[in-house]
C-alpha cells in the first residue's frame, strides 16, 4: 500500500528526523527502535511497510532537507553517517517538498493544499495520502460561528473570512482532498464541530493531539501507581526546559498557555482530582533540540504519612517523536484503508490530549464511541485491540497477537 506522508513543518526538526529515520530503516541502515507498530504485540498486515511511505509535505523555510539534516547531526539528533548516507534520497524527498501557501483568502490557501495533494497523490501513483501536523504549537482559536457547521464554514471560507487558525485550515483541506489527518501539536487541528462533520462527509479518519513525548509520558504511567494503590497526591509540580523551534514558540504566552493546558489534563482524569502544583515551559535556547524536565510529587500515605518523589527527565523531542509520526501514518493509512472514519480515539496512547467522543461528527461511526483514558496501559491495551481488528481485516492476524 504506497502510501504518502504529507508532513506540515516538513523542513522542521521533527519532521526532518522522521524523514531520515524512514530512509534509513527502508535502506536497512537502522532498526526501528521506538516504532510501536514494529513490536510483535502490533506488528501485521495491515500497516504499509516502511519502503512503501512516500514524503511530501509544506514548509515556510526554504533550507533544504539536507542541510536541515546534516544541522540535526551536529546537534546529536541524528547520526552524521546516516545523513551523509542518504543524501540523493533526501534531495529526492526535499522535490516534493512545497512552500507553504501564503496571501490571497484562506479559501485560496486551502485549494492550494487541496492542489498539492493531488498533485502528490498522482505523481507517486500513491493509494492514499496522510497529513500531519508537525508545525509550531499555535495559540488557542478565537470561536467564530463559522466552526459549528462545515456549510457555514465554507460560505465564510467563500466570501473571503479568516475563520481558522492556519492546522485548521490544513485539516480543511486535508478533508475536502479525500486526506485523513493527524495532528501531533496541541494546535486546534480538526477540533472543530464543522471540521468533524466534513471528516465524515469525505469518510476519512482523523487523530490526534499533541504526541506524548516525555514527562506527560511519564505522569501517564504514574499517576495510575499512585491511584490503584489509593496513595493520595498532595502536590504534583513540574519545570520543563526546552530550546529548539518548539521552544521559542512556546516562550510565547498564548502557545505556551496551549501546550500546558495539554499536559495538564492527564492528572485530573486518572486521579480524579487535580493536586496542587502547576506546569512550567521555558525556554533555554542553549539546549538545542533536548528538553529537560524535573517533577516534584508529594504524597500521602496510610495515616496520613507524608512522601515525595522526584524525577528527572533528559531526551531529544525530535527522536522521541519521529517514530511516533512514522506510527500515527502508518496505523492511520490502515485505518483509512479498512473503511475507518471519523476520530480515532484508540490511538490515545500516542496523545497528551487525544480525541473522545466529543471531538465526533454526526456520522463518526464506531471509532469514536468511547471515551479514552489517560493510564498508559489502559491506552496500551485498546490500541492492541485496534491493531488486531486492523491486521484481522487485512487477512491474518499480528505477527504476536494482541496484547
Amino acid at each position: 500500500m504506497r502510501t504518502g506522508v504529507w508532513l506540515v513543518g516538513a523542513r522542521g526538526s521533527v519532521a526532518t528526523t522522521s524523514i531520515v529515520g524512514a530512509l534509513a530503516l527502508r535502506a536497512g541502515l537502522t532498526g526501528p527502535t521506538g516504532c510501536v507498530t514494529e513490536l510483535s504485540e502490533l506488528r501485521g498486515p495491515a500497516w504499509p511497510s516502511f519502503a512503501d511511505l512516500v514524503f511530501g509535505g509544506h514548509d515556510v523555510a526554504a533550507t533544504p532537507l539536507a542541510k536541515r539534516a546534516e544541522a540535526l547531526a551536529d546537534a546529536g539528533v541524528v547520526p552524521a553517517r546516516l545523513v551523509a548516507a542518504l543524501g540523493e534520497e533526501l534531495a529526492a524527498v526535499d522535490d516534493d517538498v512545497r512552500p507553504a501557501p501564503v496571501g490571497g483568502t484562506q479559501a485560496d490557501r486551502a485549494a492550494a493544499v487541496v492542489a498539492d495533494l493531488a498533485a502528490f497523490r498522482g505523481r507517486h501513483g500513491l493509494d492514499r495520502v496522510v497529513v500531519v501536523n508537525v508545525s509550531a504549537t499555535e495559540p488557542a482559536a478565537r470561536p467564530h460561528p463559522a466552526h459549528a457547521d462545515p456549510d457555514a464554514l465554507a460560505a465564510a471560507l467563500a466570501a473571503g473570512e479568516e475563520v481558522l487558525p492556519p492546522s485548521s485550515l490544513y485539516a480543511y483541506a486535508a478533508f475536502t482532498a479525500g486526506c485523513p489527518y493527524v495532528d501531533f501539536t496541541p494546535s486546534t487541528g480538526a477540533r472543530l464541530p464543522a471540521l468533524a462533520a466534513l471528516a465524515a462527509r469525505h469518510a476519512v479518519p482523523y487523530a490526534g493531539h499533541d504526541g506524548k513525548t516525555g514527562e506527560t509520558l511519564l505522569k501517564s504511567v504514574l499517576a495510575p501507581m499512585f491511584a490503584m494503590r489509593h496513595l493520595a497526591v498532595r502536590s504534583w509540580s513540574g519545570t520543563n526546559l526546552l530550546g529548539g523551534g518548539d521552544g521559542a514558540t512556546l516562550a510565547q504566552p498564548d502557545a505556551n498557555a496551549a501546550k500546558v493546558a495539554s499536559k495538564q489534563r492527564v492528572l485530573g482524569e486518572i486521579l480524579g482530582y487535580v493536586p496542587q502544583g502547576d506546569t512550567r515551559i521555558d525556554y533555554v535556547e542553549e539546549l538545542g533540540d533536548f528538553k529537560t524536565a524535573w517533577d516534584l510529587i508529594t504524597f500521602a500515605g496510610f495515616l496520613g504519612t507524608g512522601m515525595r518523589l522526584e524525577f528527572t527527565w533528559h531526551g531529544c523531542d525530535s527522536a522521541l517523536a519521529a517514530p511516533l509520526v512514522l506510527d500515527l501514518a502508518r496505523i492511520t493509512a490502515a485505518a483509512h484503508a479498512a473503511g475507518r472514519h471519523g476520530p480515532l480515539t484508540d490511538l490515545a496512547f500516542f496523545f497528551k490530549d487525544p480525541l473522545g467522543p466529543a471531538d465526533s461528527g454526526p456520522d463518526a461511526g464506531a471509532t469514536a464511541d468511547r471515551a479514552p483514558g489517560h493510564a498508559l496501559g489502559e491506552q496500551w491495551a485498546r490500541l492492541a485491540a485496534f491493531a488486531a481488528d486492523l491486521h484481522a481485516g487485512a487477512g491474518t492476524p499480528p505477527a504476536g497477537g494482541a496484547a
